[in-house]
């Protein structure tokens, strides 16, 4: 049995003549007879009964015409659903983020995306940045949104693209400030403030270039961070906040975590920034740059031209040698999208994201 005895079958189902079923079909009447047979033979069962003047169904014949229909109407439909996946407007992406990403670009990005390509499932996985470029390297995630390594030392199979930055706050126990063991100066905290201070922080190999950064604004400014407890999420670092246990410096979209028992509050001065981002090509224009070439990716981060010691960035990446197969996955579709949603962050925001070609 194949296609072309199905469609045979539901020609001559629909016309109930030899004759007129050939015509439909553009072939002569014995070879459509000689298929016909064939089929039935196939199926051991007859599917219409032949006088010298008409043709009908045999019930065997009506009640297997509905899944022959069905099965034709399936093979029309796969090159229109070969192209949707090809376009990334079908599949599966798997797209895991950082912990801070959930506060701030990450329900955006989302939404978006299930607006512009409904056919895709996404399957999302909260990892540090770490845990992420391994299974990235590995093809068991498709896209993340990521910090990068100290000194921007990425894998080349990957690719990246900035997303948005934003400046660090301080999340402070409530109830030191009520107790008047932590003073603001106009609704903000004057560095030397923080001289002493118990700090909660991520631990640097999970996130080297947040921690470096935290640590050294510690360092330049109060000569260095008490640290006293670390932790891989950034609900545990702001719970631990809660409790008393000590201060945190976290990206300004925290915020959106209220707590119970945590202020946020700006800092004097000149304030860190953070920057997550997302691989393919700069957010504006949606032009992709090179993993491959270090000296590019460099002059064309703005943290590290400006201030390299006062943001982080994530990061997306693609896997070059599964672009080259498959130009256009769902990963690839929203790489192209996220570049358009850096243009509408405040300026001082700041974050990447990752993705893989598969």
């Amino acid at each position: 049995m194949d296609v072309r005895q199905l469609r045979h079958f539901v020609t001559v189902a629909e016309t109930l003549h030899f004759g007129r079923a050939a015509e439909r079909l553009g072939m002569t009447q014995p070879p459509l007879s000689q298929s016909i047979l064939s089929l039935e033979q196939a199926l051991g069962a007859a599917l219409f009964t032949r006088t010298k003047r008409t043709v009908s169904l045999t019930p065997f014949g009506a009640a297997w015409l509905p899944h022959a229909r069905a099965a034709l109407e399936r093979m029309n439909a796969l090159p229109e659903i070969a192209r949707r996946l090809r376009e990334g407007e079908a599949g599966r992406l798997e797209l895991s983020f950082i912990s801070t990403a959930d506060y701030s670009i990450l329900p955006d990005l989302v939404r978006r995306y299930a607006q512009l390509c409904p056919g895709v499932e996404i399957v999302l996985t909260e990892a540090t940045s770490d845990v992420q470029i391994a299974a990235l390297l590995a093809g068991r995630q498709h896209a993340g949104l990521i910090i990068p390594p100290s000194g921007m030392a990425l894998p080349e199979a990957l690719r990246y693209r900035p997303l948005v930055s934003e400046p660090l706050v301080m999340a402070l126990p409530e109830s030191w400030l009520r107790e008047g063991r932590l003073s603001l100066a106009a609704g903000r905290l004057p560095p030397e403030a923080l001289a002493g201070l118990p700090l909660i922080i991520f631990p640097r190999r999970s996130a080297p270039v947040f921690h470096d950064l935290v640590t050294g604004y510690f360092a330049a400014h109060v000569g260095g961070a008490h640290v006293v407890q670390e932790a891989i999420q950034m609900q545990t670092i702001i719970s631990l906040v809660s409790a008393g246990m000590g201060v945190a410096m976290v990206p300004a979209s925290l915020r959106n975590l209220a707590r119970a028992g945590v202020r946020y509050v700006d800092r004097q001065g000149r304030r860190p920034a953070w920057r997550p981002g997302s691989s393919g090509g700069p957010a504006t224009p949606p032009r992709p740059w090179s993993a491959s070439s270090r000296s590019r990716r460099r002059a064309r981060c703005p943290d590290r031209a400006l201030a390299p010691r006062q943001a982080v960035t994530l990061f997306s990446s693609v896997r070059r040698a599964a672009a080259r197969r498959w130009p256009s996955s769902p990963s690839r579709a929203l790489c192209r999208m996220a570049g358009g949603a850096t243009a509408a962050t405040p300026a001082g925001s700041s974050h990447w994201w990752v993705q893989t070609l598969r």
